[in-house]
């Protein structure tokens, strides 16, 4: 997800939207957040993967990881592979490689992202978080978890 910074501050990175930061999210079967991080939006996501398992809130690591088309690359499959992590992605158009490295019976697991699209769109609802007003990044990220906390609480 991007929030664009009109507080200002440290970690801000400008793309083409304007200066914003990026909140990494990875979700449960149902829903419900496991990790959530905040970084500079002018970083690409594949190189966010591995920073977000740093803020994962349970010992046991997911077996599959679903992830749209910008998280289809090698070099990230076999880093998640070493950790016995499979990387569920659509491959993107303009693939370097043309081998296929997702077979169809994984890539039906997909259509389970819905899941994770909702829980970002319910980020969107909270009134803090869709624009970053913030100064400090911790408090940025503070606020993003304690809506996390909230929306944990909200299921039980």
């Amino acid at each position: 997800m991007f929030a664009s910074a009109k507080g200002g501050g440290a970690e801000i990175g400008p793309t083409r939207r304007g200066k914003g930061v990026k909140i990494m999210g990875i979700v449960d079967r149902h829903g419900l957040p496991l990790a959530v991080s905040t970084h500079a939006a002018n970083h690409h996501e594949v190189t966010l993967v591995q920073l977000s398992f740093d803020f994962y809130m349970i010992e046991a690591k997911p077996e599959n990881l679903i992830g749209d088309k910008a998280y289809d690359s090698d070099k990230l499959d076999a880093e998640l592979k070493q950790e016995g992590i499979e990387m569920i992605a659509p491959h993107r158009r303009n693939r370097s490689e043309r081998t296929r490295t997702q077979d169809g019976r994984r890539l039906r697991r997909y259509p389970r992202r819905w899941l994770v699209e909702r829980f970002f769109a319910w980020l969107q609802w909270q009134r803090r978080l869709p624009v970053r007003w913030e100064l400090y990044p911790r408090n940025f990220h503070g606020s993003v978890q304690l809506a996390c906390i909230g929306n944990l609480l909200k299921q039980l």
